[in-house]
């Protein structure tokens, strides 16, 4: 039929009229679905302007003139200048947070998914224990294992280390991302990994060629989780980094803030919160399309 309707057109015929009653529109709505879905449409809108709002005012109020801040008259980048030399400067510490959020997230989608292959694929005396020991980690409150996990690096000689700041940021994501990567692996069918190994793959050769593109979407998730969480975490470093060179960006827009005289400075306050949403707003509009996958996948398998 589509095919009858080209050629008519291609003739310089045209297309005859929808039907009464029949779908129209660019996505197919007559005017009752429109009706029935513009009040989900102006409340979703207005649920996002709502989050947006902060993140605008902030952009905004970053470059604009503001009493005891760097830009005073008219509209600039005098905020940015200020948070630019500040200390070790803001390259410094963007490396620092950079080195910290990927090594976390090589760790976290390293870990869980052998961790949730390993839970989804095998069988083995107290699974499930095991399983709901990991899971327990997400019922245990963040700071107070900060003061022994300090002691512990402390002793094998990563205090004051960015790679023992990594460390930590991971093990708190493995609970979580342990858990997604098993039910991302449980909605794949065992008839894929089985096939593969009667072809004579080993375990870990179905894992990496048959297994690993189907959970693709999961593994984006936790990445994607895993590197919001150590790029914007604040109090791993405040407890574990004591020297300013090693310092992470949130840590040193903090220190900024209130650095002359308990005088807060809002505008370069408000340039390193732009700085530090910008990476995740641009990685989340990325990979959107792979996130939403991730959990649709595990929603579909509950």
């Amino acid at each position: 039929m589509v095919a009858v309707s080209r050629s008519h057109t291609a003739r310089g015929g045209s297309l005859p009229p929808a039907a009464p009653g029949r779908p129209a529109g660019p996505r197919g709505l007559t005017i009752a679905g429109i009706a029935l879905r513009t009040p989900y449409w102006v409340f979703s809108g207005s649920v996002g302007l709502i989050f947006l709002a902060p993140l605008l005012w902030t952009a905004v109020a970053s470059v604009g003139p503001r009493a005891g801040t760097n830009q005073v008259d008219g509209w600039g980048f005098g905020n940015y200048e200020t948070l630019a030399n500040y200390q070790a400067g803001i390259w410094r510490y963007l490396a620092n947070t950079a080195f910290v959020a990927l090594l976390a997230v090589v760790l976290t989608l390293l870990i869980s998914l052998l961790g949730g292959y390993a839970f989804a694929r095998f069988r083995f005396p107290g699974k499930n224990i095991l399983f709901l020991v990991t899971l327990a980690i997400l019922m245990v409150p963040y700071a107070t294992l900060l003061i022994p996990l300090y002691v512990l690096l402390n002793q094998v000689g990563l205090e004051n280390s960015l790679v023992g700041v990594a460390l930590v940021l991971t093990m708190f994501q493995l609970p979580f991302s342990t858990f997604l990567m098993r039910i991302s692996f449980e909605a794949v069918p065992r008839e894929m990994d089985e096939a593969a190994m009667v072809d004579g793959c080993s375990t870990f050769s179905a894992l990496w060629r048959v297994l690993l593109p189907a959970v693709k979407p999961g593994l984006i998730t936790v990445g994607l989780f895993a590197f919001l969480t150590a790029w914007n975490d604040f109090m791993a470093p405040l407890i574990l980094i004591n020297d300013s060179e090693r310092m992470t960006l949130p840590l040193a827009v903090s220190n900024l803030r209130g650095q002359v005289q308990g005088v807060v400075d809002y505008g370069a306050t408000e340039a390193g919160v732009v700085v530090l949403a910008l990476p995740c707003i641009v990685l989340f509009l990325l990979l959107q399309r792979h996130y939403v996958r991730g959990f649709m996948s595990g929603a579909m398998k509950g």
